[in-house]
């Protein structure tokens, strides 16, 4: 089992930056792809990047690309998201989630533990 802990989000302003981080405990770190996901009120929760065990893939959805990077330490069990040029549109609650095997995922079914959210809000 793996235990995720958001971290690092905040307020911001348009065109700003954040970097959040997700920290994991449990079995092997390293042995997992890694995902961010985004939610709003009234809406299905949303992919927004994986990287996979080794960080030798990354996949990104079509509105953060250029802006977000994904990154992990597997010394440290933690995965990152970098977010720069933030728009209004990207304010959610990002979850960080974790499948155990080798992949891009980027349905939210498809993982299999989850953490508890962080909230990023970005004004205008």
């Amino acid at each position: 089992q793996v235990q995720l802990v958001e971290s690092g989000g905040g307020l911001a302003q348009a065109g700003g930056s954040l970097r959040l981080s997700c920290a994991a405990s449990g079995r092997a770190f390293s042995q997992y792809t890694m995902g961010w996901f985004r939610q709003t009120p009234g809406k299905e929760r949303e992919f927004v990047a994986a990287i996979t065990s080794n960080g030798d893939r990354r996949g990104y959805t079509d509105s953060v690309k250029g802006r977000f990077t994904v990154s992990r330490d597997n010394i440290k069990n933690t995965m990152y998201l970098q977010m720069n040029s933030l728009k209004p549109d990207d304010t959610a609650v990002y979850y960080c989630a974790a499948k155990g095997s080798y992949a891009i995922y980027d349905k939210d079914y498809q993982y299999d533990y989850w953490g508890q959210g962080t909230q990023v809000t970005v004004s205008s």
